[in-house]
């Protein structure tokens, strides 16, 4: 069973940075896809970032991209997200997941970002004051 912890949440001004961390267990290979969300009070809830474990490929929505970076440490078992240039519509909580993925899919880019997640973390709330 895969668990998910996340951590580096908080209060920041609007322009500044914070990096997110969620540190997972159970994952015993590289063949998983990892990403970042969130949700804001009365919304949805919005994926900000994906990587796949296996090989860091990346993507990222339009409303993130250019200002928010996803790394992972494999050896760590912990992804990243760096958040820079914070703005006040980023107030949400925060949260990673995690989906195992067949390495052939990984390989040639397809589904770092899996249409559904099977393990998820607790949130990390941030909120970007104006």
């Amino acid at each position: 069973e895969v668990q998910l912890v996340e951590s580096g949440g908080g209060l920041v001004q609007a322009g500044g940075s914070l990096r997110l961390s969620c540190v997972a267990t159970g994952i015993t290979d590289d063949e998983y896809a990892l990403g970042w969300f969130r949700q804001a009070p009365g919304k949805e809830r919005e994926g900000v970032a994906c990587i796949s474990r296996l090989d860091g490929n990346t993507y990222y929505p339009d409303t993130v991209k250019g200002r928010f970076t996803i790394s992972r440490d494999n050896a760590k078992n912990t992804v990243y997200l760096q958040m820079n240039s914070l703005k006040p519509e980023d107030t949400a909580v925060y949260y990673c997941a995690a989906d195992r993925v067949p390495g052939y899919y990984l390989r040639v880019g397809m589904r770092i970002c899996p249409s559904r997640y099977d393990s998820w973390g607790q949130g990390t709330q941030v909120t970007v004051s104006s």
